[in-house]
Protein backbone atom coordinates (compact mmCIF):
# COMPACT_ATOMS: atom_id res chain seq x y z
CA UNK A 1 0.00 0.00 0.00
CA UNK A 2 1.00 3.38 -0.82
CA UNK A 3 0.80 7.01 1.02
CA UNK A 4 -2.58 8.32 1.37
CA UNK A 5 -4.42 4.70 1.86
CA UNK A 6 -7.34 4.33 4.35
CA UNK A 7 -7.47 2.01 7.17
CA UNK A 8 -9.55 1.77 10.35
CA UNK A 9 -8.13 0.12 13.73
CA UNK A 10 -10.64 -0.91 16.49
CA UNK A 11 -9.62 -0.96 20.12
CA UNK A 12 -7.11 1.72 18.98
CA UNK A 13 -7.14 3.90 22.36
CA UNK A 14 -4.64 1.95 23.73
CA UNK A 15 -2.28 -0.94 23.71
CA UNK A 16 -1.71 -2.61 20.59
CA UNK A 17 -4.46 -0.80 18.67
CA UNK A 18 -2.78 2.08 19.58
CA UNK A 19 0.61 1.09 18.50
CA UNK A 20 -0.66 0.33 15.48
CA UNK A 21 -2.11 3.50 14.84
CA UNK A 22 0.78 5.38 15.28
CA UNK A 23 2.93 3.18 13.15
CA UNK A 24 0.41 3.31 10.44
CA UNK A 25 -0.06 7.27 10.65
CA UNK A 26 3.75 7.51 10.72
CA UNK A 27 3.98 5.68 7.32
CA UNK A 28 1.66 7.80 5.56
CA UNK A 29 -2.02 5.84 6.03
CA UNK A 30 -4.81 7.87 7.06
CA UNK A 31 -5.76 6.36 10.12
CA UNK A 32 -8.99 5.77 11.85
CA UNK A 33 -8.93 4.97 15.57
CA UNK A 34 -12.42 3.36 16.95
CA UNK A 35 -12.67 3.05 20.31
CA UNK A 36 -15.12 2.55 23.36
CA UNK A 37 -13.68 5.47 25.47
CA UNK A 38 -13.53 8.48 24.44
CA UNK A 39 -9.75 9.55 23.20
CA UNK A 40 -7.59 12.17 21.29
CA UNK A 41 -4.51 11.52 19.47
CA UNK A 42 -2.65 14.09 17.48
CA UNK A 43 -1.63 11.56 14.36
CA UNK A 44 -5.16 9.49 13.88
CA UNK A 45 -8.73 10.43 14.02
CA UNK A 46 -10.40 9.34 16.84
CA UNK A 47 -13.34 8.32 17.37
CA UNK A 48 -15.58 6.83 20.22
CA UNK A 49 -18.00 3.72 19.06
CA UNK A 50 -18.07 0.51 21.14
CA UNK A 51 -17.84 -2.15 18.21
CA UNK A 52 -20.72 -4.24 19.90
CA UNK A 53 -23.34 -1.25 18.17
CA UNK A 54 -23.65 -2.38 14.84
CA UNK A 55 -25.34 0.64 13.48
CA UNK A 56 -22.58 2.88 15.26
CA UNK A 57 -20.33 0.90 13.20
CA UNK A 58 -22.12 1.04 9.66
CA UNK A 59 -22.27 4.21 10.20
CA UNK A 60 -18.82 4.99 10.83
CA UNK A 61 -17.80 2.69 7.82
CA UNK A 62 -20.11 4.87 5.36
CA UNK A 63 -18.69 8.36 6.85
CA UNK A 64 -15.28 7.39 6.12
CA UNK A 65 -16.17 6.07 2.28
CA UNK A 66 -18.21 9.18 1.98
CA UNK A 67 -14.99 11.18 3.33
CA UNK A 68 -12.30 9.58 1.00
CA UNK A 69 -13.84 7.39 -1.51
CA UNK A 70 -12.11 4.28 -0.16
CA UNK A 71 -11.67 2.15 2.84
CA UNK A 72 -8.36 -0.26 1.90
CA UNK A 73 -7.68 -1.95 5.59
CA UNK A 74 -9.57 -2.49 8.58
CA UNK A 75 -7.45 -3.44 11.95
CA UNK A 76 -9.63 -6.45 14.37
CA UNK A 77 -7.83 -5.33 17.36
CA UNK A 78 -10.73 -4.48 20.16
CA UNK A 79 -11.04 -7.10 22.86
CA UNK A 80 -10.87 -8.09 26.29
CA UNK A 81 -9.66 -11.01 28.72
CA UNK A 82 -11.29 -12.96 31.40
CA UNK A 83 -9.80 -14.58 33.98
CA UNK A 84 -11.11 -17.29 36.18
CA UNK A 85 -12.63 -21.08 36.35
CA UNK A 86 -15.39 -22.18 33.98
CA UNK A 87 -17.26 -23.12 37.30
CA UNK A 88 -17.19 -20.09 38.52
CA UNK A 89 -17.85 -17.46 35.53
CA UNK A 90 -20.18 -14.85 35.54
CA UNK A 91 -22.35 -16.15 32.25
CA UNK A 92 -23.26 -12.48 31.44
CA UNK A 93 -19.21 -11.91 31.08
CA UNK A 94 -18.90 -15.15 29.13
CA UNK A 95 -21.78 -13.79 26.99
CA UNK A 96 -19.86 -10.34 26.90
CA UNK A 97 -16.43 -11.75 25.83
CA UNK A 98 -17.82 -13.73 22.77
CA UNK A 99 -19.98 -10.55 21.53
CA UNK A 100 -16.67 -8.54 21.74
CA UNK A 101 -14.00 -10.91 20.94
CA UNK A 102 -15.63 -12.69 18.67
CA UNK A 103 -19.12 -11.82 17.29
CA UNK A 104 -18.11 -8.07 16.87
CA UNK A 105 -15.32 -9.27 14.68
CA UNK A 106 -16.53 -11.04 13.03
CA UNK A 107 -19.58 -8.24 12.29
CA UNK A 108 -17.48 -5.71 11.63
CA UNK A 109 -15.82 -7.69 8.94
CA UNK A 110 -19.45 -8.54 7.38
CA UNK A 111 -19.81 -4.75 7.30
CA UNK A 112 -16.09 -4.16 5.94
CA UNK A 113 -15.95 -6.65 3.32
CA UNK A 114 -17.98 -4.31 0.28
CA UNK A 115 -15.49 -1.27 0.71
CA UNK A 116 -12.39 -3.49 0.86
CA UNK A 117 -13.83 -5.60 -2.36
CA UNK A 118 -13.68 -1.65 -4.20
CA UNK A 119 -10.24 -1.06 -2.92
CA UNK A 120 -8.84 -4.56 -3.18
CA UNK A 121 -8.05 -4.18 0.26
CA UNK A 122 -6.77 -6.07 3.67
CA UNK A 123 -8.53 -7.18 6.15
CA UNK A 124 -5.97 -8.04 9.62
CA UNK A 125 -7.68 -9.76 12.66
CA UNK A 126 -5.79 -9.59 15.86
CA UNK A 127 -6.36 -13.07 17.52
CA UNK A 128 -3.41 -14.29 19.73
CA UNK A 129 -1.30 -17.31 20.56
CA UNK A 130 -3.82 -18.00 23.45
CA UNK A 131 -6.05 -19.14 20.69
CA UNK A 132 -3.25 -21.81 19.72
CA UNK A 133 -2.97 -23.46 23.09
CA UNK A 134 -5.84 -24.08 25.90
CA UNK A 135 -5.18 -21.88 28.67
CA UNK A 136 -6.48 -22.68 32.21
CA UNK A 137 -8.40 -20.00 33.91
CA UNK A 138 -8.54 -18.40 30.64
CA UNK A 139 -11.12 -21.01 28.52
CA UNK A 140 -13.26 -18.20 26.99
CA UNK A 141 -10.21 -15.83 25.84
CA UNK A 142 -8.55 -19.18 24.03
CA UNK A 143 -11.64 -20.34 23.09
CA UNK A 144 -12.74 -16.76 20.99
CA UNK A 145 -8.71 -16.30 19.55
CA UNK A 146 -9.08 -20.10 18.44
CA UNK A 147 -12.48 -18.69 16.44
CA UNK A 148 -11.00 -15.79 15.54
CA UNK A 149 -8.16 -17.78 13.68
CA UNK A 150 -11.13 -20.45 12.26
CA UNK A 151 -13.48 -16.89 10.78
CA UNK A 152 -10.12 -15.71 9.29
CA UNK A 153 -9.13 -18.61 7.23
CA UNK A 154 -12.77 -19.25 5.68
CA UNK A 155 -13.05 -15.86 5.05
CA UNK A 156 -9.78 -15.66 3.77
CA UNK A 157 -11.11 -18.62 1.09
CA UNK A 158 -14.58 -16.50 0.45
CA UNK A 159 -12.96 -13.22 -0.60
CA UNK A 160 -10.04 -14.65 -1.91
CA UNK A 161 -11.50 -14.21 -5.72
CA UNK A 162 -12.44 -10.48 -5.06
CA UNK A 163 -8.54 -9.58 -4.34
CA UNK A 164 -9.43 -9.10 -0.77
CA UNK A 165 -6.87 -10.34 1.68
CA UNK A 166 -7.07 -11.43 5.26
CA UNK A 167 -4.87 -12.37 7.86
CA UNK A 168 -5.14 -13.34 11.34
CA UNK A 169 -2.07 -12.05 13.37
CA UNK A 170 -1.48 -13.60 16.67
CA UNK A 171 1.06 -11.73 19.54
CA UNK A 172 2.44 -13.72 22.52
CA UNK A 173 2.85 -12.07 25.56
CA UNK A 174 2.62 -8.26 25.30
CA UNK A 175 2.88 -5.58 27.80
CA UNK A 176 0.09 -3.84 27.61
CA UNK A 177 -3.03 -2.46 30.14
CA UNK A 178 -5.10 -5.85 28.75
CA UNK A 179 -3.29 -7.24 32.05
CA UNK A 180 -4.89 -4.51 33.93
CA UNK A 181 -8.11 -4.36 32.65
CA UNK A 182 -8.36 -8.01 32.60
CA UNK A 183 -11.96 -9.21 34.46
CA UNK A 184 -11.56 -11.82 37.40
CA UNK A 185 -14.17 -14.08 37.82
CA UNK A 186 -14.43 -16.60 41.04
CA UNK A 187 -14.31 -15.94 45.15
CA UNK A 188 -11.39 -16.08 46.93
CA UNK A 189 -12.57 -18.25 49.54
CA UNK A 190 -13.47 -21.31 46.57
CA UNK A 191 -11.85 -24.40 45.98
CA UNK A 192 -10.61 -22.47 42.83
CA UNK A 193 -9.39 -19.85 43.87
CA UNK A 194 -5.57 -20.74 45.28
CA UNK A 195 -4.99 -22.73 41.62
CA UNK A 196 -6.48 -20.03 39.34
CA UNK A 197 -4.29 -17.31 41.40
CA UNK A 198 -1.34 -19.26 40.84
CA UNK A 199 -2.05 -19.93 36.74
CA UNK A 200 -3.14 -16.08 36.39
CA UNK A 201 0.42 -14.63 38.32
CA UNK A 202 2.47 -16.58 36.20
CA UNK A 203 0.63 -15.24 32.67
CA UNK A 204 0.62 -11.55 33.83
CA UNK A 205 4.14 -11.71 35.18
CA UNK A 206 5.02 -13.04 31.43
CA UNK A 207 2.65 -10.34 29.73
CA UNK A 208 4.03 -7.44 31.60
CA UNK A 209 7.76 -8.81 30.94
CA UNK A 210 6.78 -9.66 27.42
CA UNK A 211 7.37 -7.67 24.10
CA UNK A 212 6.51 -4.37 23.45
CA UNK A 213 3.08 -3.83 21.06
CA UNK A 214 5.43 -1.70 18.60
CA UNK A 215 6.48 -5.06 17.48
CA UNK A 216 2.60 -6.38 16.90
CA UNK A 217 2.22 -2.96 15.46
CA UNK A 218 5.44 -3.95 12.78
CA UNK A 219 3.97 -7.08 11.91
CA UNK A 220 0.46 -5.56 10.96
CA UNK A 221 2.27 -2.97 9.07
CA UNK A 222 4.06 -5.79 7.10
CA UNK A 223 0.57 -7.44 6.37
CA UNK A 224 -0.86 -4.61 5.08
CA UNK A 225 2.01 -3.87 2.99
CA UNK A 226 3.56 -7.19 1.57
CA UNK A 227 2.80 -8.56 -1.26
CA UNK A 228 2.94 -12.34 -0.03
CA UNK A 229 -0.72 -13.52 0.74
CA UNK A 230 -0.23 -14.86 4.91
CA UNK A 231 -3.42 -16.36 6.38
CA UNK A 232 -1.90 -16.12 9.86
CA UNK A 233 1.21 -15.11 11.16
CA UNK A 234 2.52 -15.17 14.67
CA UNK A 235 4.28 -12.61 16.72
CA UNK A 236 7.62 -13.03 18.67
CA UNK A 237 9.82 -16.36 18.32
CA UNK A 238 8.27 -17.89 21.42
CA UNK A 239 4.98 -17.42 19.68
CA UNK A 240 6.36 -19.12 16.36
CA UNK A 241 7.50 -21.43 18.68
CA UNK A 242 4.36 -22.28 19.86
CA UNK A 243 2.37 -22.84 16.91
CA UNK A 244 5.16 -25.02 15.56
CA UNK A 245 5.71 -27.57 18.61
CA UNK A 246 1.31 -27.75 18.76
CA UNK A 247 1.91 -28.70 15.19
CA UNK A 248 4.39 -31.98 15.84
CA UNK A 249 3.26 -32.74 19.21
CA UNK A 250 0.58 -35.11 20.17
CA UNK A 251 -2.26 -33.48 21.78
CA UNK A 252 -1.83 -34.77 24.83
CA UNK A 253 1.87 -33.43 25.17
CA UNK A 254 0.66 -29.75 24.43
CA UNK A 255 -2.03 -30.33 27.09
CA UNK A 256 0.59 -31.75 29.55
CA UNK A 257 3.27 -28.92 28.85
CA UNK A 258 0.15 -26.33 29.27
CA UNK A 259 -0.70 -28.06 33.12
CA UNK A 260 3.03 -28.38 33.86
CA UNK A 261 3.28 -24.38 32.97
CA UNK A 262 0.08 -23.07 34.58
CA UNK A 263 -1.69 -25.38 36.19
CA UNK A 264 0.53 -28.16 38.23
Amino acid sequence: MNRQKVVIITGAGSGIGKAVAELLADKGFIVYGIDKNAFSHSKINALCADINDYEAISNIFKTVYDRHGRIDGLINNAGFGISGAIEDAKISNMQSIVNTNFLSLSVCSKLIIPYLKQSKGRLVNIGSIGGNIPLPYQAMYSATKSAVEVFSRALATEVRGFGVRVTCVMPGDTKTGFTAARIKDGEDDNDNFAKMHKSISKMEHDEQNGMSPLKAARVVYKTLTCKKRKLRVAVGCSSKMIIFLSKILPVKAVDYIVRKMYAS
